[in-house]
C-alpha cells in the first residue's frame, strides 16, 4: 500500500516533471505552480500534504525561491472564497496548476 507522502512526492514529480521540457525552453522566467486547497490554512492535514508536496519537488531539484514560485490558496471551505481563489490563480497564468480537494477543480474549470 502506497503511503500518502510518497503518493503526494509522486503527484509533485507528475506535475513538475510533464511540463519540465517546455519550462526549460522559457529563459529567464522562474517556473510557476498554483495550489488551491478547499481547506483552511490552519488544518494540519492541509499543511501537511503541501509541506510533502514541497519535499517531493525539492526531492526532484525545485525548491520555492530558488528556481521556483510557489501560489498557495486556501480556500476554507468556503465556496465564494474557493471561486475567488481560483479567478486570482488562474489570472497569475501558472504553469501548472494543483488542486486539492473536491470542491476546488470545477471553479478552476470556469
Amino acid at each position: 500500500m502506497i503511503r500518502r507522502r510518497e503518493f503526494t512526492a509522486g503527484l509533485a514529480g507528475a506535475a513538475v516533471v510533464g511540463p519540465r521540457g517546455a519550462l526549460g525552453q522559457q529563459i529567464g522566467q522562474v517556473p510557476r505552480v498554483g495550489v488551491l486547497v478547499s481547506q483552511p490554512a490552519n488544518d494540519a492535514e492541509g499543511q501537511s500534504r503541501i509541506a510533502a508536496f514541497r519535499q517531493g519537488l525539492q526531492e526532484l531539484g525545485w525548491v520555492t525561491g530558488r528556481n521556483l514560485q510557489m501560489d498557495i490558496r486556501w480556500g476554507g471551505g468556503s465556496l465564494d472564497k474557493i471561486r475567488e481563489d481560483a479567478k486570482e490563480l488562474v489570472s497569475l497564468a501558472p504553469n501548472v496548476i494543483l488542486a486539492s480537494g473536491g470542491q476546488v477543480v470545477a471553479p478552476l474549470l470556469k
